[in-house]
């Protein structure tokens, strides 16, 4: 289990398959909020659940799900999802 007191801010997020999914804005609790101007953000805040991270270093917090897997998930209202319209949060 890594360490969220290790993510910072404007950290990059990528999926396991290294290719980026957004920027760390904070942490809230066990989840990372993301940027909404980043420009994978599509202008929404979006989270990612702290167990869901498989690594963090060199100014990056790795993912354990490829990041078409993570984005997915936001369209779909999972776990990851956006808290617009009573969503996940």
């Amino acid at each position: 289990m890594v360490n969220s007191s290790e993510i910072r801010e404007h950290m990059k997020v990528v999926g396991s398959d290294g290719q980026h999914v957004g920027t760390v804005d904070r942490v809230e609790g066990d989840r990372i909020k993301l940027s909404k101007s980043d420009p994978s953000a599509q202008g929404q805040h979006h989270y990612i659940p702290v167990n869901n991270v498989a690594s963090i270093g060199q100014g990056e917090v790795r993912l354990r799900q490829s990041a078409q897997e993570v984005k997915q998930q936001w369209k779909g209202g999972g776990a990851t999802g956006r808290t617009a319209g009573g969503g996940a949060r």
